[in-house]
């Protein structure tokens, strides 16, 4: 394992999204499978079962399908890294920046698994309990953005690009949108198959439990480039990321700000299984000279940079 830097590519995590039953089938010939254990002692869930056995109705629940995604994201950084290649600069996406932050050397794996057992945990709470969801909007027109803050109990979730973001809400506010989104100024507007109003004020709960587990854990230095959601920006330090991991739950995912962070240097991107969502949102956002999004253990194996 090399600890020299390739200075020129980013590493991509992505954040919780769709998985399906026997997601992790193929990763069990991976030597770090043996991770596995010791993710699921950490968080209190059986990985193992979530990633060979487990129906996909369990698999793509909130707590489960957090804690599943980041055991494939870590594993396949893992592999990365027996190939020689370490990026300098790492992007998460929501979950992604847990994986992120394990990737750098800031979190062990370990303790990476248990935050995002409590924050998986907090957040299936208060999805259960406020009613809420979230809708994609595409194709805003000028004064579209200024339009939504008209909306009650509708807030802006995640900026992925110029013309495409997500907004949280409770299920009138995001009705109320749907009724009237061409007339908002957004020519289509979808709803996610999601559990909750994610990154919105209906997650504040959440945020107590998570800060709580925030204060207890270890955190270490790191090398890398890690570039926040909350701002955008770039920040190294224990300090500031126990602040950005709990701003997070309440506050839009700012993923288009996020990589335009990245300096014009960094012309490679590869992103972690389960991979596609971030290489499509950032091919639209910039240009790179190549984007990786191996699937597969295999894929990744034989990965040639």
């Amino acid at each position: 394992m090399t600890s020299n830097f390739s200075e020129n590519l980013v590493c991509l995590f992505p954040g919780q999204g769709s998985l399906a039953s026997g997601a992790g089938l193929q990763w069990q010939e991976s030597k770090h499978w043996n991770q596995i254990g010791n993710i699921s002692e950490a968080s209190g869930i059986d990985v193992a079962s979530l990633l060979t056995t487990a129906s996909s109705e369990e698999v793509v629940r909130t707590d489960n399908a957090q804690i599943a995604t980041f055991a494939r994201s870590t594993i396949g950084y893992l592999e990365l890294l027996d190939k020689g290649i370490r990026p300098r600069y790492l992007l998460g996406h929501s979950l992604g920046e847990f994986s992120a932050l394990v990737a750098s050397g800031l979190l062990s794996i370990e303790d990476g698994a248990k935050l995002i057992g409590v924050r998986g945990a907090a957040m299936l709470r208060c999805a259960t309990t406020t009613e809420g969801s979230m809708v994609a909007l595409m194709g805003g027109e000028e004064g579209a953005l200024e339009n939504l803050k008209t909306l009650e109990n509708v807030w802006i979730a995640n900026i992925n690009g110029t013309g495409q973001i997500v907004v949280s809400g409770s299920r009138a506010g995001l009705d109320d949108l749907m009724s009237r989104n061409k007339e908002l100024g957004w020519k289509r507007a979808t709803p996610l198959p999601v559990g909750g109003a994610f990154h919105s004020p209906l997650m504040s709960p959440a945020q107590d439990e998570l800060d709580a587990a925030l204060a207890n854990i270890e955190w270490r230095t790191t090398d890398s480039v890690l570039i926040a959601n909350v701002d955008g920006n770039v920040h190294t330090t224990a300090q500031d990321w126990k602040e950005l991991l709990s701003r997070q739950l309440t506050s839009p995912v700012q993923f288009l700000d996020a990589t335009l962070t990245l300096p014009q240097s960094v012309t490679q991107t590869i992103e972690m299984p389960p991979s596609g969502v971030l290489t499509g949102l950032t091919k639209r956002i910039r240009t790179f000279d190549s984007q990786l999004a191996p699937s597969t253990l295999k894929e990744l194996q034989e990965l040639d940079l």
